[in-house]
């Protein structure tokens, strides 16, 4: 499928995503607000991807929402929230069923962000699995700035990333944070160079790839449901649950038989 603000690439197993904005660095507006669902689920059709990264555009990830179009600055144009509201009474997909279904899909997710994050790019790379950043990467949550409160899931999200006490400060001040001081309090993986970002998080997607998607899928789920879990006996009681299952696929099979005849395994995801 051809988008107007994304560019979707798939190389074998790994999708690369990409916000094509980069005029206005890759601010959301209301196509690209469309597009991003309808992605998420082409994605999730192909049965042949196993990791995605996403990222921006020349010099940022994004910038947030593209306010003249996207925030009704213009009397004329309806504001962001009221769209996504509309759509969710619909049905339709939003940018909301792309946070949660990004969270609750079986495919990692790698943020690759090159620049500026802010507001909602910053909720969008939260929502990712794993964050690899650009030495020359910058973080707000502009929210307050703005007048509005953090949305898209960030006050879901960023508490349980980085802690209460770290996340309020970028929530109350909006102020920006570089990539030293986000690799410093646990809001991304790493930092690399710049020019080596996207060899970074395709070797990174290449190594989850590797392993059975079944596996991958499995322990993506448990490791999020597990931070929610009433206590740690029903927790370990799904694990041994999920084992069992996982124990009657061809992948492990496979695995199993490729260890002990000494060569590289071949996971077919079944």
């Amino acid at each position: 499928m051809q988008y107007e603000t994304l560019l979707l690439s798939i190389e074998e197993h790994i999708c690369v995503l990409t916000l094509n904005r980069p005029d206005k660095l890759n601010a959301l507006n209301f196509t690209m607000n469309t597009e991003l669902p309808q992605a998420l689920r082409e994605i999730g059709e192909d049965r042949k991807i196993r990791a995605v990264i996403i990222t921006g555009a020349g010099d940022a990830f994004c910038s947030g929402g593209d306010v003249k179009e996207t925030l009704g600055v213009q009397i004329s144009q309806p504001s962001m929230w009221k769209v996504n509201f509309g759509r969710r009474l619909k049905g339709e997909p939003n940018l909301i069923d792309l946070v949660t279904g990004m969270r609750q899909a079986g495919i990692p997710f790698i943020a690759a962000i090159n620049g500026v994050t802010v507001g909602v790019g910053f909720s969008l790379a939260l929502a990712c699995d794993m964050r690899i950043a650009s030495e020359k990467a910058r973080f707000s949550m502009a929210f307050v700035r703005r007048g509005v409160c953090p949305d898209t899931g960030a006050t879901y999200l960023l508490p349980r990333l980085i802690g209460s006490g770290r996340a309020s400060e970028l929530f109350l001040t909006g102020k920006f944070i570089d990539a030293s001081e986000a690799d410093r309090i646990g809001l991304v993986n790493r930092v690399v160079p710049h020019d080596e970002l996207m060899a970074s998080a395709k070797e990174l997607a290449e190594e989850i790839a590797n392993n059975p998607p079944l596996a991958v899928q499995v322990a993506k789920r448990m490791m999020y449901l597990g931070m929610v879990a009433p206590d740690l006996g029903e927790q370990i009681a799904y694990e041994s649950a999920c084992s069992r299952m996982l124990m009657e696929t061809d992948d492990f099979a496979e695995g199993i038989k490729s260890f002990t005849e000494k060569r590289p395994p071949e996971f077919k995801g079944s």
